[in-house]
């Protein structure tokens, strides 16, 4: 997978699973996507894959790449749960 083990390379590669997800379920689908009437489930689901990818890049011994994807992760799950499921009003 990477072989690099920094913490930018974590950011870079924990970026992509979030990206597409933003980029079909707000371009594509226009928001519309609801799978049990929770707006944020598409969302959760690339969280969750990221944590997965994240457990296998500790397995092999990348401490510092692994730190980028928590990084990316967190930062984005955060955003899903104040944007998107406790709108603004």
């Amino acid at each position: 997978m990477l072989k690099n083990n920094s913490i930018i390379a974590g950011v870079i590669g924990g970026l992509i699973l979030p990206g597409i997800s933003l980029f079909v379920f707000l371009y594509l689908l226009k928001g519309n996507f609801l799978i049990f009437n929770k707006p944020g489930v598409p969302y959760l689901v690339a969280i969750a894959l990221n944590l997965f990818i994240t457990r296998y890049i500790y397995t092999k011994g990348m401490d510092k790449t692994g730190i980028g994807f928590i990084l990316v992760t967190f930062v984005f799950m955060a955003a899903v749960f104040l944007l998107k499921l406790q709108p603004i009003q």
